[in-house]
C-alpha cells in the first residue's frame, strides 16, 4: 500500500467523487488542505493500473488524498465539503462518469475519525429519501496512480471536469477568513 507519511500535526482522509482529477482540483482549492494525490482506493490487486481499474474487476475506487491542517479546517467541514461536490446517491456514477470505479466513499485511516463522518452523513441523509450510496470504510489498500493523473487539472486546464467551474471558486472561499 502506497500512503504518505503524514506530519504529526497533520489529518489525512480519502475521498472517492468520480473521476479523480475534479475531486482532487476540488480540494487543493480549499485552505488548509495541505497536499493531495490521486489514486486508487480499497481493491483487490497490487499496483494496479489505471487500465486496469476501469475494467469494472478490480473494485477499485477513484480516489483522492487529502492531507489536511486540522488548526485550519476541521475534518467536519471538509466532509461537508466533500457532499456538495458528489450527487451522494448516485451509484457508480457522478456526471458522465459510470463504472464502479467512480463510485463515492470515504474512506479513513484513523479510527477516531468514524464518528465525525457518521455525524456529517447522517445529516446528509436526512435530505434524502432515498440512501446514500457514500462507501463510509477504513482504508484497507491505497495505490497512488500514475504520474499523469497527478494535478491532472493544472497541468490540463481546459482537460474534462465533470464539476462545473463553480464550485472550484466555491471551495477556494469556502473557508476564508
Amino acid at each position: 500500500m502506497q500512503t504518505k507519511k503524514v506530519e504529526n500535526n497533520l489529518k489525512q482522509i480519502y475521498f472517492a467523487g468520480g473521476c479523480f482529477w475534479g475531486t482532487e482540483h476540488f480540494f487543493k482549492q480549499v485552505r488548509g488542505v495541505v497536499s493531495t494525490d490521486v489514486g486508487y482506493a480499497n481493491g483487490i490487486i497490487e499496483n494496479p493500473t489505471y487500465e486496469q481499474v476501469c475494467s469494472d474487476t478490480t473494485r477499485f475506487a477513484e480516489t483522492v488524498h487529502v492531507v489536511y491542517n486540522p488548526n485550519v479546517l476541521s475534518l467536519e467541514f471538509l466532509i461537508e465539503l466533500y457532499f456538495k461536490a458528489i450527487d451522494p446517491v448516485s451509484v457508480n456514477q457522478q456526471g458522465h462518469d459510470k463504472g464502479s470505479q467512480y463510485r463515492t466513499g470515504i474512506y479513513y485511516t484513523d479510527p477516531a475519525d468514524f464518528p465525525v463522518i457518521e455525524r456529517v452523513y447522517a445529516r446528509e441523509q436526512a435530505q434524502y429519501e432515498s440512501p446514500l450510496a457514500v462507501e463510509k470504510l477504513p482504508l484497507e489498500n491505497y495505490f497512488k496512480a500514475e504520474d499523469y493523473h497527478q494535478d491532472y487539472l493544472d497541468k490540463n486546464p481546459d482537460g474534462y471536469c465533470h464539476l462545473p467551474q463553480s464550485l472550484f471558486e466555491f471551495a477556494r472561499n469556502a473557508n476564508n477568513l
